[in-house]
């Protein structure tokens, strides 16, 4: 067994592997940039090593740095985790050529997967089934429109090395081919450094469906069954779940047999995972699951497997990489019960799903299964790497059962600090469909406006709000605010920011019991609750007041509040949302603009942001170049309203 473990790799995925490798006995060492000084990753490994400035690219994509850390701690292996150097199989094979040992697949694995289009070829060889569309190496922009015209719309533009639902546009019509085009081929240049594309035939009904494979260095692969991620945002995965909803035991039997077939045709070893896409109009088929992609790695939603099947997935990496047999063969390895994982970011719903940054001062997540994260209170979510802060996951018995968990357990998270789509998740897993197994990755897309924040929501945090506000003079009790006994009228004025509005109270507790509130510019009046008297609501103190909790929303109460303009303010300021790099400017001064107009593109937190004209007007002032970078709130541009006829 491997004595010393590296991980190349940070967040919660680092944290994971540290875990099991105590439990292994195995010494670990953690890597860390200057973003990450203080991380949970870096407090929880034996030792730890700093790798270079906060930019992934110049730390924890240097693979040289990793291979320095890793000899100056005498660690044995390396274990790269998910994203950043794990499918890089030109760091793979630096990794063996220096006498480690390498947690992952053979380099030759890895290069045999890691374009897509050679992959698909390659899968077709090996009589697994794919998606129809141009795989070809003219990357003419004429051409590959013309193949897209062929195939049919809507089409799918994919980046031959992508991953992460990076590098991938959703084109429906022919119009809007060349822009979509353009756009993938630059986020694929600069998340993997190559803008090489295929293009895919779209499914209409589609279902993500995946199977986990493992093989070891004595010829065995097993699978360890299937998972559906078809719940998905910008090709992104939101909750996955296991096994797949509707999924029969003949079609589960050939989908899974296919993709242990895919592992053995390129002689793989240790975790992997081959992904399909499947037309769901009809129910799942056979005959109409198709080979997406493999990823020669451990997936992010690892959990839900390791919870149906008990399997530790991270043990089995090391045991594999320690030359041991598989720890168990196809026929011990069952499925118990139904899992789920729902992942948690710092974004914000109600403004594009922007990513938010800032200091965690609050993080409580109430899981009853278990919490995957690299964070804990205090931390501060930068800017340099993906959003996401925690994996919620559950199991039970059946998928009623699981569904029951996680709604419970979305709406029961506290985070404040920062802007999370807990709430959006809650509403997401209790949603009618979700439960009817109505499922396709437009799901989200189609049901917005019931997974947007409901009125009633915005009106309980409100009287939520009021209760917190008459208690603030008051010192906490246990983390918990008492509604004071009120015999004379009480003034003061306060701010409360539930969604990016500001809304003003001055508290005038009269022998009536209301209150006096500016909402809007509008002073209304608004009765206080009838049990405002013993009233508990949970909420935690801030410097600068309070934050209430409700179904996993945050509510800041208090005498300043977060004036993020999320984008654009009321006066027609494009503020920057975050720190990051202008890569496309659409207008320039003096030019009239429509509502929703794309007024330039953002590329920060490894994905691109559109900004756009908050109404009808002309670009008074311009601020932004292509290839500036800019800080968080940075005034961009400045739109003046089109004047009234």
């Amino acid at each position: 067994m491997i004595k010393s473990l590296l991980i190349a790799n940070r967040g919660e995925i680092a944290c994971r592997i540290i875990r099991t490798a105590r439990q292994l006995g195995i010494r670990t060492v953690a890597v860390y940039s200057d973003a990450d000084a203080k991380a949970l990753h870096v407090h929880e490994a034996d030792e730890a090593v700093h790798i270079g400035p906060s930019p992934a690219r110049e730390s924890y994509l240097v693979g040289e740095k990793i291979l320095a850390a890793a000899k100056a701690t005498g660690a044995e292996a390396i274990h790269p985790g998910y994203g950043f150097l794990s499918e890089n199989a030109e760091f793979a094979q630096s990794v063996i050529d220096a006498g480690l040992i390498w947690v992952g697949p053979k380099p030759s694995s890895i290069t045999a997967m890691g374009l897509k289009d050679a992959a698909k070829k390659l899968m077709a060889e090996a009589g697994v089934p794919v998606t129809p569309g141009y795989m070809g190496a003219d990357q003419d922009p004429a051409l590959l429109a013309a193949e897209a015209g062929k195939i049919g719309y809507p089409v799918l533009i994919k980046a031959v090395a992508g991953g992460g639902g990076k590098g991938m546009r959703l084109v429906e019509k022919a119009e809007d081919f060349a822009d979509m085009l353009a756009s993938c081929q630059r986020e694929a240049a600069s998340s993997f450094g190559n803008a090489h594309v295929l293009i895919e035939k779209y499914i209409l009904s589609p279902r993500h469906i995946e199977v986990q494979v493992f093989g070891d260095s004595h010829g065995n692969v097993v699978h360890l069954f299937e998972r559906d991620c078809s719940l998905q945002r910008r090709h992104q995965k939101v909750i996955e779940e296991a096994p797949a909803p509707g999924m029969d035991a003949a079609t589960r039997e050939e989908l899974c047999c296919a993709a242990v077939r895919a592992a053995k045709a390129v002689d793989y070893v240790g975790a992997g995972t081959i992904e399909f896409i499947a037309d769901g109009s009809e129910g799942l088929r056979a005959d109409r699951i198709w080979f997406m992609e493999m990823n020669t790695r451990l997936q992010v939603e690892h959990p839900v497997t390791e919870e149906i099947t008990g399997v530790d997935l991270v043990e089995w990496q090391l045991r594999v990489a320690s030359g041991e047999p598989l720890p168990l063969q196809q026929d011990e390895l069952s499925i118990d019960g139904w899992a789920m994982e729902a992942r948690l970011y710092a974004e914000d719903p109600e403004n594009g799903f922007l990513p938010s940054t800032g200091t965690v001062s609050t993080f409580d997540i109430l899981a009853p299964n278990r919490t995957e994260t690299g964070i804990a209170k205090g931390d501060t979510i930068s800017p340099f790497y993906d959003p996401m802060i925690a994996k919620i996951v559950v199991h039970d018995m059946n998928r009623y059962e699981a569904i029951k968990k996680l709604h419970k357990a979305c709406r029961n998270t506290q985070v404040s600090g920062v802007k999370t789509n807990a709430g959006f998740l809650a509403r997401l897993v209790g949603h009618a469909d979700f439960a009817a197994e109505n499922l396709d990755t437009g799901f989200i897309e189609h049901h917005w406006p019931d997974l947007e924040r409901p009125k009633r929501l915005r009106e309980d945090l409100l009287d939520d709000a009021v209760t917190v506000l008459l208690a603030m003079s008051l010192s906490p009790m246990r983390g918990h605010w008492h509604g004071p006994s009120i015999e004379h009228s009480y003034y003061d004025r306060f701010e409360a920011e539930p969604w990016r509005q500001t809304f003003g109270f001055r508290l005038n507790a009269d022998w009536d019991h209301t209150i006096a509130m500016n909402v809007e510019g509008d002073t209304v009046r608004r009765e206080l609750p009838d049990d405002y008297l013993s009233r508990r609501i949970e909420a935690r103190s801030r410097s600068d007041g309070g934050v209430v909790f409700r179904e996993g929303e945050a509510l800041i109460v208090g005498n300043r509040w977060d004036n993020s303009h999320g984008g654009h303010g009321g006066d027609g300021a494009i503020l920057s949302p975050m720190p990051g790099k202008i890569i496309a400017v659409e207008v320039a001064q003096g030019d009239t603009v429509t509502k929703g107009q794309k007024l330039l593109t953002l590329e920060a937190m490894k994905m691109e942001h559109t900004l756009t004209a908050p109404f009808d007007g002309v670009v008074a002032e311009l601020n932004a170049s292509a290839g500036a970078q800019v800080q968080v709130e940075a005034l961009l541009a400045r739109i003046e309203a089109a004047a009234e006829e």
